[in-house]
């Protein structure tokens, strides 16, 4: 029988080096999840590409923009809330949001991951884990579970946690650099006219801090992406 009692996890000062993919289902998600973790993977001198899945054209439920407004607006918070964190270096593949992909479609995602994957040689990829609520953040993880296991890819893949709470295996101490993730945060306007992520967001930071060493105020919280072991990393639904 497994122990169902959560491990402790390991506080880290600095995130594993080398050089970053991160995996976004949408254009915030690169900051509400790991972008306190990418701000020092930018800090170290590691290079990143963020590759933004989905189109952002659900995320304005009253109508105020036209579709392609949206849509180019959404980049454009992006790249100017990425800039906060040293980034530079997005692509925007523009599926559809807030369906099931059929076998074909999730497929072709999984192979053009794959290809990323083999042309970009990262050392580190980040993706939503796969416990997620949000179907769009689910789907994220599949397709790059798949593609990493399809790959045989040995590097570090680490799940992270926007709309789910997960079991943390590590805590990366994000306190140094709290304030630029809170600017990347306020470049999306468009979405903090619905919804508070700043509170949400910096709440849960807070809470990871529980596990960082005394005068630390916020962490971000990982796990295995691909780790099977559902104690630790959820599982597939």
């Amino acid at each position: 029988m497994r122990n169902p009692r959560a491990p402790f996890p390991e506080a880290l000062a600095q995130p594993p080096a080398g050089r970053v993919l991160l995996l976004a289902p949408h254009a915030d998600d690169d900051v509400l999840g790991p972008g306190g973790t990418i701000r020092l993977h930018r800090q170290a001198g590691d290079e990143v590409k963020v590759v933004v899945l989905y189109d952002g054209a659900a995320g304005d439920p009253e109508g105020r923009y036209g579709r392609d407004e949206l849509v180019a607006l959404r980049q454009e918070e992006a790249r100017r809330g990425g800039a906060h964190l040293g980034l530079d270096d997005y692509e925007f593949w523009g599926y559809p949001e807030g369906h099931m992909p059929g076998p074909g479609e999730f497929q072709a995602a999984v192979d053009r991951v794959k290809a990323t994957i083999q042309s970009y040689q990262p050392g580190v990829i980040y993706a939503p884990w796969v416990g997620e609520y949000h179907l769009d953040h689910h789907i994220a993880s599949r397709v790059t579970r798949a593609a990493i296991g399809e790959l045989g890819w040995d590097g570090r893949a680490l799940g992270y946690e926007v709309w789910t709470p997960l079991i943390a295996r590590w805590i990366v101490d994000i306190s140094p650099v709290i304030e630029d993730k809170t600017a990347a945060l306020s470049e999306h306007k468009s979405q903090l006219e619905y919804s508070d992520f700043l509170h949400m967001a910096l709440g849960l930071s807070a809470q990871r801090s529980l596990y960082l060493p005394k005068g630390s105020r916020h962490g971000e919280a990982f796990c295995s992406l691909i780790d099977p072991d559902t104690e630790s990393c959820g599982h597939d639904h």
